[in-house]
């Protein structure tokens, strides 16, 4: 803080000039002369500016914290895109960059951001991969639906030890709140496998958003939970 007094100290003097003519008064303090009443009124802005540049530093140094807050590391992430275009470098809507940045502003490292065809196998190996690695959380993005290539849920449930079905249903709430119809379609599960959050959203950028908005205020909780099993 030391910039910041000498700072003000400097804005002081030059609106208030100290005079060298000093005498004692009747108690013997030093009084100083030649200060009239438009130097009391510089002082007392000065003082008012004073107060409000130390709100303005308190309001910062708030804001400083909750950003801290904001970005605690709440641990390892990844991303599996199901879609057979992503998977050969055809991303258009670029979902996977999306679904990295929300899991970084949440707090999440992410690992990787990985595209799969849209097979049973591949999505299942893409996920254990992700869980043996030892990561907190994985989102798979996209074939949740009821086409005959989505098949995201079988691939995902075969690894789950435990289903959240709350997160499910969550899911498919805020989406029909939304009002994205078709949320109301998704098969998407979320559970656990390991000490692995697994969860399922839908191939769109209002899903994801909307899951990530969903998912993110739990993360926390859900691996705290799971570490202590």
């Amino acid at each position: 803080m030391k910039h910041i007094d000498d700072h003000i100290g400097t804005r002081l003097r030059a609106v208030i000039p100290i005079p060298t003519d000093r005498v004692p008064d009747g108690d013997g303090a030093i009084s100083v002369l030649g200060i009239g009443e438009a130097d009391v009124v510089a002082a007392d802005a000065a003082a008012e500016q004073l107060a409000v540049r130390t709100g303005e530093i308190e309001a910062e140094g708030q804001r400083m914290r909750s950003l801290n807050l904001a970005e605690e590391d709440l641990g390892r992430a990844l991303v599996v895109i199901v879609d057979d275009r992503a998977a050969h470098g055809e991303d258009q809507a670029l979902i996977g960059p999306l679904v990295g940045e929300l899991l970084e502003e949440a707090g999440f490292h992410v690992d990787a951001v990985v595209a799969v065809e849209s097979d049973e196998v591949e999505i299942r190996n893409a996920l254990n991969t992700a869980v043996i690695g030892g990561v907190d959380l994985v989102i798979s993005v996209g074939g949740v639906g009821v086409g005959g290539r989505d098949v995201t849920p079988e691939a995902t449930a075969d690894l789950l030890d435990r289903k959240l079905p709350g997160i499910e249903e969550a899911l498919r709430s805020s989406g029909l709140a939304a009002g994205a119809m078709d949320a109301g379609l998704s098969r998407g599960l979320a559970g656990v496998s390991g000490q692995t959050i697994v969860v399922n959203l839908a191939n769109s950028r209002a899903a994801v958003r909307d899951g990530m908005a969903t998912i993110t205020p739990m993360a926390k909780h859900l691996i705290s939970s799971i570490s202590n099993f």
